[in-house]
Parts: structure tokens; sequence; C-alpha cells
């Protein structure tokens, strides 16, 4: 595609998808150190940011079925990462929270990935970095709206 050429829709959110994935995956390496799955992490990740919630939330927000995130929750439970309560509106459901044990691991995890990424713009131009830092800007307000359009 020339300079002259706009980007359409599809092909900014093709390099968008694309550049994501391969970014992610080169921060996710150092998620290893961990010393936790790729699943639970996640789940964690969720739970620290998002708080405590309903298992059934929380399946729905890892895109799992129920089962599977109550695999992944005993998991955490058992490794001391979160913890099971009674919801205190509903005896039939359970409220799943990280603890603080788990909430560190999650920080240390995010900052190696955060600390890797830095490594990879290290090379980068002041100039550069200004952009990917106003790109970064620009995708959070699009998915802020979008998710507030759901709502």
């Amino acid at each position: 595609m020339s300079d002259s050429k706009k980007p359409t829709r599809y092909e900014v959110a093709d390099r968008l998808h694309s550049a994501a994935i391969h970014l992610l995956r080169h921060a996710r390496k150092q998620d290893v150190l961990a010393g936790v799955g790729p699943a639970r992490l996640s789940a964690l990740s969720v739970l620290v940011f998002g708080g405590p919630m309903a298992l059934n939330q929380l399946a729905a927000a890892e895109q799992v079925k129920a089962p599977t995130m109550s695999r992944i929750v005993e998991g955490l439970k058992r490794s001391g990462l979160a913890k099971i309560q009674a919801d205190p509106n509903d005896a039939r459901r359970i409220r799943v929270t990280a603890t603080a044990k788990g909430e560190r691991l999650l920080q240390q995890a995010r900052t190696r990935r955060v600390e890797q990424l830095a490594e990879i713009l290290s090379r980068a131009t002041h100039r550069d970095l200004d952009t990917l830092h106003r790109a970064a800007q620009l995708i959070e307000q699009v998915v802020k709206q979008a998710r507030d359009r759901k709502q």
C-alpha cells in the first residue's frame, strides 16, 4: 500500500490484529517465570483488575464454560492465588477473589511483560514512541466507545 492511498478500516484492523498478536506472543514468553499456566494467569488478571466476581461472570470474561472455569479457579485456590466465598446475595452462587499472593504474582508477571516490551521499544526513536503512545490512546478510546455502546 502506498502512502498516497488511505488504508481502509479493514486494512487497519488486519494490521492491528497481526501486530497485537506478535507483540503479546513476544511478551507472553515471560509468563513461564510466574509458574502458573496461561489460563490461570489470565483468570487471575481478570480478578485482580476487575475485582471479585461470580464464577459465571469470570467464565464469560474468559470466554470459557463454567465447568472449565471451575477447574481453573480450583487450581488458583489450591495455589493460594484466589479464594472462593459464598455470594452474600445468593447462597447458591460463589464469588471468586484474588488473594494478596495472587495480586503480587500477577503484578510481578505484568512487570516482566512490560519490561520485555520496553526493551523492544528501546530501539524506537522519540518520534516513534510518541506515535505509538498516541496509537495506544486511540485504541483504548475506540475500545471504550465500543464497550459503552454495547451497554
